[in-house]
């Protein structure tokens, strides 16, 4: 049972961080969200009561460590912490600028590593806890003109293994999810990205992008919320380390 628990979840204004929270609020889990933008995580905070917002940006550590102090001075330490704050470019290697690069890398690896730090010796101390790291199958394999996203998500998928290894003796388990293109906002800004660069239809693109999972489909976000949900409860207590692919048998 999970119910009465405390979790974070970052990036839970949109998308699969909105998806996540809404399926642990419903499990009884007490959420609280972050973001940086204050409308959309208090959309999703009225959705459910057992869900509460802080706007905070994940690549600033102050910041991370006061919305620690704040959520915990109302709901007690975290028990689950779920790092899903990500942004993604496209474009060709060559042409990527060091700022795209280094934000990226800032937003999706950096910020995973400084959502979850806070936690780590608090967990270890009692002897309990979780931690997910929502990755991407980028983090499993290499993709065409999104070089920074696939090395950023490779390096949380590291960072996901070496915490691990190192909590596997106090009971904490730490693990990634690993999507396929997700049915959110972003995945709709990949697609109006191949309409403008190509010309293709919307169509054309949604199938280019989908065909890359061999069941023809995009993945949703109640599956990862699923696959999360799993992996914070009791029964998922011997599994620490593993990076979980959903993407309909592209990567394995």
């Amino acid at each position: 049972m999970i119910a009465g628990k405390h979790a974070l979840v970052t990036g839970g204004g949109t998308g699969v961080g909105r998806a996540i929270a809404l399926a642990l609020a419903e499990a009884g889990v007490a959420v609280t969200i972050c973001g940086r933008r204050k409308e959309q995580l208090a959309a999703v905070a009225g959705e459910a009561r057992e869900i509460s917002a802080i706007v905070a940006d994940v690549t600033d550590e102050a910041a991370m460590t006061a919305l620690y102090a704040e959520a915990e001075k109302a709901r007690g330490p975290f028990d689950i912490v779920v790092a899903n704050a990500g942004v993604s470019d496209a474009g060709p290697a060559h042409r990527t600028s060091l700022a795209t690069w280094q934000r990226t890398l800032d937003v999706n690896m950096t910020g995973s590593f400084l959502t979850v730090k806070p936690a780590l010796a608090g967990m270890a101390a009692r002897k309990s806890g979780r931690i997910v790291f929502v990755a991407s199958t980028a983090g499993l394999k290499g993709y065409a003109y999104v070089a920074p996203y696939v090395a950023a998500k490779h390096g949380v998928v590291g960072l996901m293994r070496a915490l691990a290894t190192e909590l596997v003796r106090t009971g904490v388990t730490v693990n990634a999810v690993c999507p396929g293109f997700v049915e959110t906002d972003m995945l709709e800004e990949s697609v109006q990205r191949i309409v403008r660069t190509t010309g293709r239809t919307v169509e054309q693109a949604r199938a280019s992008l989908s065909a890359t999972n061999p069941q023809g489909r995009f993945i949703q976000p109640s599956e990862v919320a699923a696959a999360v949900l799993w992996l914070v409860s009791e029964e998922a207590g011997s599994v620490t380390g593993q990076a979980l692919s959903l993407s309909g048998g592209e990567t394995w």
